[in-house]
């Protein structure tokens, strides 16, 4: 693979990987290591350059949830960070999205990651079940699990 293709590709989805990261880790270092280990991983690929662009984002979003739960079990403790260190949540918020955000932050991880993939990464609830391997319907289910605990939360 050559430089150019994998400059492509990170410009392209490395903002996805690294949300998605944060997402699941809820601290910026962390979710820097996981960017990086997954753009390595893609270098080390020989046939990337022929995949098709889903996927290589499926793919891409996969490993980065490997490198989450890698990171997940060597560090049992890690710290939450507030959303308004990121800088699109700094300043005005006349829609309410950090209020909306830091309800998702409190989601269990497995309902956070889904809501951040559906509604962060405009995932099809058939690609999330690909990602993290498991039904479809089971994404649906927790979809629906993460609404309800947002609208009590917000209510």
């Amino acid at each position: 693979m050559n430089e150019a293709f994998l400059s492509k590709i990170m410009d392209r989805y490395g903002d996805a990987v690294y949300r998605l990261a944060l997402c699941r880790l809820q601290n910026k270092a962390d979710a820097e290591d996981v960017y990086q280990e997954t753009f390595l991983a893609l270098f080390q690929q020989k046939d990337a350059a022929k995949w098709a662009d889903e996927r290589l984002k499926a793919w891409l979003l996969r490993v980065a949830m490997n490198q989450c739960a890698d990171i997940g079990r060597r560090r049992k403790k890690h710290t939450c960070m507030d959303l308004t260190e990121l800088p699109e949540f700094s300043g005005d918020d006349p829609y309410g999205y950090v209020d909306l955000w830091d309800a998702v932050s409190h989601l269990p991880e497995k309902l956070r990651t889904i809501f951040h993939l559906f509604y962060g990464e405009s995932c099809k609830t058939q690609e999330i079940a690909g990602i993290l391997n498991i039904p479809d319907s089971t994404v649906r289910v927790y979809l629906n699990r993460a609404r309800t605990m947002l609208r009590k939360e917000l209510s």
